[in-house]
């Protein structure tokens, strides 16, 4: 039954076979347009966000997200106990 199906279909003249036929249409070019705009905003962001940051990273003067990147924040002591953080303040609470 197959077979015969697909005999029958191969049976037909060629179809889209115009002189239009494989060419490209004009909402081509405007997606391609767009994507072109998209990608040139992307690097225009991206620039700008990359001159925010500093020109070193020193490692003798740490920021303060270091202790944070550093997972030594509100870690608790083999008692139990939190320890706070590093500038002295107490430990924060959850919940409040």
């Amino acid at each position: 039954m197959s077979t015969r199906i697909v005999l029958w279909l191969a049976d037909g003249p060629p179809r889209n076979v115009g002189p239009d036929f494989g060419k490209a249409s004009p909402v081509g070019l405007l997606i391609v347009v767009l994507l072109l705009i998209c990608t040139g905003f992307l690097v225009w962001s991206m620039n700008r966000h990359l001159k925010k940051l500093p020109e070193r990273f020193d490692r003798d003067k740490p920021g303060p997200d270091r202790a944070a990147d550093d997972r030594t924040v509100g870690l608790e002591d083999a008692t139990g106990a939190d320890t706070g953080n590093d500038d002295g303040s107490p430990p924060h609470e959850p919940g409040r």
